[in-house]
């Protein structure tokens, strides 16, 4: 098994409600993962401790064999700078900023200057089918080219994960497909892993395996067999 990120009996309360009540998974190379469960389940913070947002109570979370928890903040910002990349249900594009802007940012604060910065961020244009829309800012794109953007923006640093937060939520039904087909394929073409949290049986349909969440425990399939 070529395990790229794996948590082991990661603990989360938040006063007297327990978030999470050890949870154990395991993503694959390239596997797409979705996460599943009613609000409230769980769902968003096992995500948010697996990406190192959020520290877990107790328990551990190894990217690439290398222990991620323990780490201090500074080191856990460069790591979801480098490592991870993000795409969230609103984009969460800067508005000021032409797209490739947008696209290049995260190379753009890990210090690569701004004009070979863009060169790369224009790389992801014309595979997600977004030729000609370099120029544009958020304001003059539909709702599925800024989610693309998006996707582009957490590719270009080649992470080793890629973690989506309800990435369809704001789209159409129709736009939602063509956004996870395009998300799902780029993430396997560059050899990430991804993990998606949706509460959209259609949008976990595009994954390799679905995990349930409930009540901060997993129902099942938390470790590929």
């Amino acid at each position: 098994m070529n395990e790229v990120l794996v948590g082991r009996t990661l603990a989360k309360r938040f006063g007297q409600t327990v978030a999470l009540g050890g949870v154990d998974i395991a993503v694959q190379a390239a596997e797409a993962v979705a996460i599943m469960g009613p609000s409230g389940s769980g769902k968003s913070t096992l995500l948010h401790c697996l990406a190192g947002i959020m520290k877990p109570d107790s328990g551990e979370v190894h990217l690439l064999g290398q222990r991620i928890d323990a780490m201090r903040e500074r080191e856990r910002s460069a790591l979801r700078r480098t490592r991870f990349g993000f795409v969230f249900q609103f984009g969460q594009l800067l508005p000021e900023l032409p797209a490739e802007e947008n696209v290049a940012l995260p190379l753009m604060l890990g210090g690569v200057p701004r004009a070979q910065a863009v060169l790369q961020a224009r790389d992801w244009f014309g595979p997600l089918g977004l030729q000609g829309m370099e120029a544009r800012r958020p304001g003059e794109l539909s709702g599925g080219q800024a989610q693309r953007v998006a996707i582009a923006r957490a590719l270009v640093s080649k992470p080793a994960v890629v973690f989506a937060d309800e990435p369809t939520g704001a789209l159409d039904q129709n736009t939602g497909q063509e956004t996870m087909r395009l998300l799902v394929e780029a993430t396997k073409h560059n050899g990430a892993s991804l993990i998606v949290v949706t509460h959209d049986t259609n949008v976990a349909a595009w994954c390799d395996r679905t995990v349930e969440v409930r009540d901060g425990r997993l129902l099942a399939g938390g470790v590929r067999a």
